[in-house]
């Protein structure tokens, strides 16, 4: 009987799992009442969630949990901070205060800012904000992660 590597069914199965997602791009790019819906799922993923925002690939907010520009402007102001320390554009930022947490991710130019409060876990939350922007920017009529993973 022939010996089967792992790395062998690895690169299997990812092709798989690749061929089988949904091209963001393919999807034309999210309403504001779709990330309105992303904002909510987030809201109650995460407990310690004060709230978070949406924007979209020219900065502008596509949806907030308070106001869109207030909350636009904060994050435009945070991103270009975290840019500025790191050199290049960053992908993820966690920045943390005696008052508070502030968390970003940027996917497909697409980016979701957020604030918890102090010591929440972060990877959880980095998680979190990964799987929301990741299925917003899939469209609704793609599995969510969780369901295309069980699939």
């Amino acid at each position: 009987m022939p010996t089967t590597t792992s790395h062998e069914i690895r690169a299997k199965d990812t092709l798989a799992i690749v061929a089988k997602m949904p091209d963001p791009a393919a999807n034309g790019a999210p309403t504001a009442a779709e990330a309105d819906v992303a904002v909510a799922r987030l809201d109650a993923m995460a407990a310690d969630l004060r709230g978070c925002v949406i924007l979209a690939a020219d900065g502008s907010p596509l949806a907030a949990s308070g106001d869109p520009d207030a909350w636009g402007e904060a994050a435009r102001d945070l991103l270009t901070a975290a840019d500025r320390v790191a050199g290049e554009e960053v992908t993820q930022a966690h920045i943390g205060t005696e008052d508070g947490e502030a968390f970003a991710i940027r996917q497909d130019g697409y980016a979701l800012i957020a604030a918890a409060y102090r010591f929440t876990l972060a990877s959880l939350m980095l998680f979190d904000m990964r799987a929301v922007l990741r299925d917003l920017l899939r469209g609704p009529d793609a599995p969510t992660i969780r369901e295309a993973g069980a699939a």
